[in-house]
C-alpha cells in the first residue's frame, strides 16, 4: 500500500466534500448522500467548530474523521463531539482510522480541550474506539430526533 497523509480540511476543498459523499458507500456502506451546495461546503469548511481531517494517498481520499466542538454552560468551557469516521474498504486495518483519531486527539491537546465523546451503534466501531482509549460511560437507550419544518397538529 502507498503511504499516506492526513490534513485538515478548511475552505478550498469543497471538492474533496463532494468526492466523500459521491463515494460514501465504500467508506460507511451507507448509500451515496448529496454533496453540499458550494455556498454550504464553504460554510462549513470555514466554520472553526467543525473539524474534519482527510487521510489521503495521491490526492485521493482513503479516510474521513468529523468532530465539533460544543461549548458547554458549566465544568470544562468545550468539549468536543466525535460525530464521523469512515476509512475505505481497502484500506481498513491499516492504520488510517487510528491516525485520524490521532490527529483529533492532537488538534484538542493544542486548543487546550480535554474531553471528547462519541456514539457508537455496533460492535465493531465500539472496539475500535475502545482501541483508542475510548471508555463506555454510559449506555443510552434511545435517540430522539425532531424537524423543525414538521407541521404540528
Amino acid at each position: 500500500m502507498p503511504p499516506f497523509t492526513v490534513r485538515r480540511l478548511g475552505p478550498g476543498d469543497e471538492n474533496a466534500l463532494a468526492l466523500l459523499a459521491h463515494d460514501e458507500t465504500d467508506f460507511t456502506g451507507e448509500d451515496p448522500s448529496p454533496p453540499l451546495a458550494p455556498a454550504d461546503a464553504r460554510a462549513y469548511l470555514s466554520d472553526s467548530a467543525v473539524w474534519h481531517w482527510h487521510a489521503e494517498t495521491d490526492g485521493q481520499p482513503i479516510g474521513f474523521l468529523m468532530a465539533y466542538v460544543h461549548r458547554q454552560r458549566h465544568n470544562e468551557a468545550r468539549h468536543v463531539m466525535f460525530d464521523e469516521i469512515g476509512v475505505r474498504a481497502g484500506w481498513r486495518r491499516r492504520g488510517v482510522g487510528r491516525a485520524l483519531v490521532d490527529a483529533l486527539h492532537a488538534q484538542m491537546r493544542a486548543e487546550g480541550i480535554q474531553e471528547v465523546w462519541v456514539l457508537s451503534d455496533n460492535p465493531e466501531a465500539g472496539a475500535f474506539y475502545e482501541a483508542c482509549g475510548y471508555a463506555v460511560d454510559e449506555v443510552q437507550g434511545v435517540m430522539l430526533s425532531h424537524s423543525v419544518a414538521d407541521r404540528e397538529a
